[in-house]
């Protein structure tokens, strides 16, 4: 068993949930336990857990089976330990209370799986005197100073399917088939998909896009004999000048979806039937990809040597085949968007592909 300069950590997943998840936790917990002889507590619920006092150690059991499963064993919540909301409803800054509980716990480390707002807080409990490690888990695969984020592999697939399938009955009704998916503020997911799965029309949050040229786009295939059009809408999306000041998406309503206000317009602009698809949480579930699998797998058994070595502070970032590990003032309150020229973009644009900006 080689040396250790950690011996107790605990391990948590905030934000949420992702296929990929388990398959990091089993990870880190199979590399640290057995290679390292690293004691692993599990705090369940995420920060909520750690404030509450919800932990226990893992075991060998506990660490197996989880590679395929979707979600995440140690449950997650999207409590924020400076924005703790009490039984009464007060809302009270906690991050003194998990300080002293990391101590009380004996741990050398706080290993923390999330998102955006996870790095964030992980950096706040570094500042609160907590050491602590992060992975970057989000299917918006929006993470700065990460190549890819685990769980996003397999959204884009959910995503991909979703679109084949509706190429079928698009054009057996001659319709516009509008998909929203997720994503946050950011495109990655709506152009993987968009992309692998041939929409039509892609429209991200990156490219502010004129509803007038998506809608031209489809009449020109309407007239070429293109009996359907897929348009592929990532959650953020706006148009030019945005939602609030446009009356023309007003009928659509305005707490609808994205999708809806897109589809809306377009068929007033085309004459053509739309239909809308929200993927939603379906993006989220079920068994991860081998994709997914194998950069969790790689990423939590990378986060055993950091911990084994008494590097902290940092995220286990994916880097080409390998990685890195990223100092957290680095990663904490930024976000990765897609670039304008990004190899996806530029291939999509040259078959075809209209973002609704040319």
């Amino acid at each position: 068993m080689a040396e250790s300069k950690t011996r107790r950590i605990g391990i948590l997943t905030a934000g949420g949930d992702c296929p990929g998840l388990n398959a990091a936790i089993r990870g880190v917990g199979k590399a640290a336990k057995g290679e390292y002889g690293i004691e692993v507590l599990g705090i369940f619920d995420g920060f909520a857990g750690l404030i509450e006092k919800r932990w226990r150690e893992l075991g060998w059991d506990d660490l197996s089976g989880l590679l395929t499963q979707g979600g995440t064993m140690l449950r997650t919540s999207r409590v924020k330990p400076h924005k703790y909301e009490r039984e009464d409803g007060e809302v009270v800054d906690m991050t003194g209370a998990a300080h002293e509980n990391y101590r009380a716990m004996g741990l050398d480390c706080l290993v923390c799986l999330g998102g955006g707002g996870t790095q964030r807080n992980a950096l706040a409990l570094v500042e609160a005197g907590c050491n602590v490690l992060t992975l970057p888990k989000t299917i918006d695969n929006d993470i700065a100073k990460t190549d890819v984020c685990f769980g996003f592999d397999t959204a884009v697939t959910i995503g991909t399917e979703a679109i084949d399938r509706l190429h079928s009955t698009a054009d057996s009704h001659r319709r516009i088939m509008v998909l929203e998916l997720m994503g946050n503020k950011t495109g990655w997911l709506a152009l993987g998909a968009g992309v692998a799965g041939g929409a039509d029309a892609i429209v991200i949050p990156e490219i502010p896009f004129d509803i007038e040229v998506v809608a031209e786009s489809i009449r020109e295939r309407d007239r070429r004999g293109k009996r359907f059009s897929i348009v592929a809408v990532a959650e953020g999306a706006e148009p030019r000048g945005g939602f609030v000041d446009d009356d023309r998406y007003r009928d659509a309503g305005e707490g609808h979806h994205v999708a809806t206000r897109v589809a809306r317009r377009l068929e007033t602009l085309t004459e053509l039937e739309a239909r809308v698809t929200v993927l939603g949480y379906v993006q989220r579930g079920g068994s991860p990809t081998p994709t997914d699998r194998l950069l969790a797998t790689k990423l939590g058994g990378a986060a055993a040597q950091l911990l084994a070595a008494g590097e902290y502070n940092v995220m286990v970032a994916a880097r080409g085949e390998g990685w890195t590990a990223v100092p957290l003032e680095k990663v904490a309150g930024k976000r990765r968007t897609v670039p304008l020229d990004h190899e996806w973009i530029t291939a999509a644009r040259l078959i075809g592909t209209c973002f609704g900006d040319e």
